[in-house]
């Protein structure tokens, strides 16, 4: 039954209603959030930064939003998929450094994507995250 089953979309991001989404899905139960993919969007769906350095520094921010909305954090972060448009390979000296700093010692388990397109023609970084929130009910 999905009835316990939380649905979590935070002021502060895009919402996704007209496309029948929600930044996160939490089940409490199982004590596991599912973030959907983050992106250089602000509030009106419109693309921040131009490179894939600072598109991922902002998914990455829209990340943490999305996360402590559920009542979780990076810290808590199980698993995390990027999409970069292009061949992962030749944006990694870009998005690794960021992607450690923001993870430091926590290294949760990851997969890079190579993607043709994303979500409009402006975005190239694409961050989606799986998380602990909080012992199982």
């Amino acid at each position: 039954m999905n009835d316990d089953i939380q649905r979590i979309n935070p002021p502060a991001l895009y919402d996704g209603a007209a496309y029948g989404m929600s930044q996160g899905s939490i089940d409490p139960r199982a004590g596991l959030v599912c973030i959907s993919g983050q992106v250089a969007w602000d509030q009106q769906g419109q693309v921040q930064g131009t490179g894939y350095a600072e598109q991922t520094r902002l998914a990455l921010e829209n990340l943490r939003v999305a996360l402590e909305a559920a009542g979780s954090s990076l810290k808590q972060v199980l698993q995390l998929r990027i999409y970069v448009r292009g061949e992962v390979e030749d944006h990694m000296a870009a998005l690794g450094p960021i992607v450690a700093e923001a993870f430091a010692d926590i290294r949760p388990a990851l997969t890079g994507v190579g993607v043709a397109s994303l979500a409009t023609r402006d975005t190239l970084v694409e961050i989606e995250a799986m998380a602990r929130t909080s012992a199982p009910a």
